[in-house]
């Protein structure tokens, strides 16, 4: 009976925001999910960020319907009595509800087995360049594709994360383990911790760790001296830096997997690391002298600065916030964080299906073979609720990121300005 419900109100929810007290509510029931936040496949970060509140939205966005009976287990045996739902969420929700009625979320295409018969082939001919030749150009553009073929396999890592591209979840957590630690050198245990971070905190200061760039880059300003010297240079030194940027997903991923964190997987993680630390050093090697080997690596390094800057354009851009994610306004975070790149369907391959990057941050399990399909739609219902949905040219959204860069720079000259705390150590051990 509808009287016999025991109801907590928001506020109250509000109180259990704490790793030792967890409770998050769904679709009107409250949940408690403090003993099992370890065990989140997603990793406990997320949950962390969404305590006390309602999650919806973000559920929905991130779990297929299969995910809903297991909620019950956690069922606190109280409901949110005072929860009001934006209209913004109703059209999100019932969006969603129509996606996996179509079948969109299980029709994957054949994109992972084009991408994975491509990365074979950009594999075979590097290793056949480095070996066969003795051309200087030819090991030049080994370097070159050797970086193409990391961009892709990011993109597989990052698709076999976020859904299911193989016919089993074994061969997904296998697609992942193989194109991100041994082909790229980067963890899918740290892909997983940072990456669902972000998409659940979009753009928040000190929640999203896409954004903890410090002392390096700001788009807002609160940093030491050191930081204020390196910001007042972003304007120049962001493309030089996005070249070296793989350098820092290294550092990552030894800090995070030989951290004292609970990592899942820890030991599979770091034995495919040091597959990738077998192979790579040990191809740059056969290269026959050291000058050719600096041209190499730095070739391919330079290759995935491409990949490094387009996820920069995505959100550096885009409106920031501070604190943690609010449930009641998750849709409108995507939407004023996100900036899409324009481009034709034939560099959809290139851009791993990011470019459209609001539609993936709105529906994370949706194939990238379905994204450019759902644009329109997305669209409008941005148009619908005032929201914005911006969209650029990659040429455009270059020129708009280093223009903030240089606005923020200008700012940094301003001695003015306040300098809390000591941000060096922090920028370089950051979850990001």
């Amino acid at each position: 009976m509808e009287g016999e419900k025991k109801y907590i109100t928001v506020e109250q929810l509000k109180l259990h925001n704490k790793p030792s007290d967890l409770w998050i509510s769904i679709q009107g029931k409250v949940y408690n999910i403090t003993d099992w936040a370890k065990d989140h496949p997603g990793g406990d970060a997320i949950l962390f960020n969404m305590s006390g509140q309602d999650v919806t939205d973000a559920f929905i966005a991130y779990h297929p319907p299969s995910a809903w009976k297991y909620l019950g287990k956690f069922f606190t045996g109280y409901h949110l009595k005072d929860f009001e739902i934006s209209e913004v969420s109703k059209d999100f929700r019932k969006l969603a509800s129509e996606f996996n009625q179509l079948g969109l979320f299980e029709n994957k295409g054949h994109v992972a087995l084009y991408s994975v018969i491509s990365i074979l082939v950009m594999l075979y001919l590097v290793v056949y360049g480095v070996l066969k030749s003795e051309s200087v150009l030819v090991h030049f553009g080994c370097g070159c594709l050797l970086g193409i073929l990391w961009v892709q396999g990011a993109y597989i890592g990052h698709d076999s994360g976020h859904y299911q591209v193989m016919s089993s979840r074994r061969y997904n957590k296998i697609a992942q383990f193989l194109a991100g630690n041994c082909l790229t050198g980067i963890s899918i245990a740290w892909w997983k911790w940072t990456h669902n971070a972000h998409h659940i905190a979009c753009n928040s200061l000190d929640y999203d760790p896409d954004l903890q760039h410090m002392p390096v880059f700001a788009v807002e300003l609160t940093f030491d001296a050191v930081a204020r010297f390196l910001v007042s240079h972003q304007h120049f030194t962001y493309y030089p830096i996005m070249i070296v940027g793989r350098v820092n997903l290294f550092i990552q991923t030894f800090l995070l997997l030989f951290s004292k964190r609970s990592i899942p997987d820890r030991t599979l993680n770091i034995m495919g690391i040091l597959v990738f630390w077998t192979w790579f050093p040990l191809l740059v090697s056969c290269l026959p002298n050291w000058s050719e080997r600096f041209m190499f690596v730095l070739a391919s390094f330079a290759v995935t600065a491409l990949q490094h800057i387009q996820f920069t354009l995505n959100h550096f851009t885009g409106d920031t916030y501070l604190g943690p994610p609010t449930g009641n306004d998750w849709f409108e975070k995507q939407t004023a964080g996100t900036v899409d790149i324009s481009c034709s369907s034939w560099m959809d391959w290139f851009y791993g299906g990011l470019q459209f990057q609001l539609e993936h941050h709105l529906f994370p399990r949706l194939p990238r073979s379905q994204l450019r399909k759902i644009s329109p739609t997305v669209k409008e219902l941005c148009k619908k609720h005032n929201l914005p949905y911006k969209s650029l040219s990659f040429l455009d959204a270059n020129v708009t990121t280093i223009r903030m860069l240089r606005n923020a720079a200008q700012q940094a000259w301003d001695m003015a300005l306040p300098v809390p705390k000591n941000l060096a150590w922090e920028a370089v051990n950051t979850h990001g």
